[in-house]
């Protein structure tokens, strides 16, 4: 974990979703594993999810700025799926929300915290979250990386945001880092100093006046998910008529993306599966063994000999680490099979696991 943190007590992961341009943070306490998340969008659930796990965090708390009018928060899935609290602006007046929050509440993670602070403007309900030591802050909408949210619904108010900035968010440090909510042009991270000098609609001698004017002269269009995102937002993420799961297998995904199935359940089911084994002949037959009745196809011959693929049972693919089996899941992922999946940590995991291997005799 220190490792994962390049040394620092902190570590901070900057996440993107390219279809709406919003950014989700996940922040941890490494001696702790302690974890907070700060605007988790709901179609990248699997992602974060997989991050969080990976990295052995437990998340205490799913933080939004606001509630969104661009996308749908992923708050609630990930408390269905960790337990963590979810935290929103009380005046917002969401449903589900079990950590309501306010001007000077703080939010704890282990030993660190965030406070929080009232910076609307943009909505009625925005915050910025401040690290405890004042070095970073996330800033949401209402400040942006050399602008800043709109002002035209939502109760938002350009004479309001200017307050929120000047006196919220531009009297930390000079070198407080500022991280916005969204950027749509590959902009990750500013600071107060920049923002106080550069943002064109309120730094260097910009007055209020001149502000409000450059805010109610920007004729912007609706935003176009505002029918279904306010509403899913004002229920936390809860969906209206959730879907049941249906799969044929209780899949993980991988931070990289890769439905992943465990020893433990492949072992179980392993009647109802074609093992696909994609090591070399010579490891199929060597020390390492293979797992019984496994099915041989080398990695690369698999695109060649797709075709000879069993097409009644479902796929899971086998090398020694996982590594060779990704390459092959998602080269069969492509080709258009849908039952499959790679096994977590191959072989090397399923005989640390206590599974038998079949090994050639000598």
């Amino acid at each position: 974990m220190a490792a994962a943190a390049g040394g620092a007590p902190l570590l901070l992961r900057q996440l993107f979703d390219a279809a709406t341009g919003t950014y989700t943070y996940l922040l941890a306490e490494v001696s702790s594993r302690q974890a907070l998340i700060i605007d988790p969008v709901f179609e990248r659930h699997d992602r974060d999810l997989a991050l969080i796990q990976e990295l052995g965090l437990v998340l205490v708390a799913s933080l939004d700025t606001h509630a969104h009018a661009d996308h749908v928060t992923g708050s609630w899935l990930l408390h269905q799926a960790t337990g963590c609290a979810i935290g929103l602006a009380a005046s917002a007046g969401a449903e589900n929300v079990t950590l309501p929050l306010g001007q000077g509440d703080t939010v704890a993670f282990g030993g660190r915290h965030l406070q929080v602070r009232a910076t609307p403007g943009h909505t009625a309900g925005c915050l910025t979250y401040v690290l405890d030591d004042h070095s970073a802050a996330f800033s949401g909408d209402a400040l942006l990386v050399r602008g800043c949210g709109r002002c035209d619904f939502q109760q938002g108010n350009a004479h309001t945001l200017w307050a929120s900035i000047t006196e919220q968010i531009f009297t930390l440090p000079e070198a407080c880092l500022l991280y916005p909510g969204h950027d749509y042009t590959g902009r990750s991270v500013t600071s107060v100093a920049e923002e106080r000098a550069f943002n064109a609609r309120l730094g260097g001698s910009a007055s209020e006046r001149d502000f409000v004017g450059h805010m109610q002269n920007l004729r912007l269009p609706h935003p176009h998910r505002i029918a279904e995102a306010l509403p899913g937002n004002l229920r936390s993420g809860r969906p209206l008529h959730p879907e049941p799961a249906v799969s044929w297998a209780p899949l993980s995904r991988s931070y990289a993306g890769l439905p992943e199935l465990t020893p433990a359940w492949v072992a179980a089911h392993a009647a109802a599966l074609t093992l696909l084994d994609v090591r070399s002949a010579e490891e199929f037959e060597g020390p390492d063994g293979r797992i019984a009745g496994s099915l041989l196809l080398p990695l690369p011959e698999l695109e060649a000999r797709s075709v000879e693929l069993p097409s009644d049972r479902p796929l899971v693919v086998v090398c020694h680490s996982g590594s060779r089996s990704a390459l092959a899941t998602q080269h069969l992922l492509r080709s258009g099979h849908q039952q499959v999946a790679n096994l977590r940590g191959g072989l090397q995991r399923w005989g640390d696991e206590g599974y038998p291997l079949e090994r050639s005799n000598p």
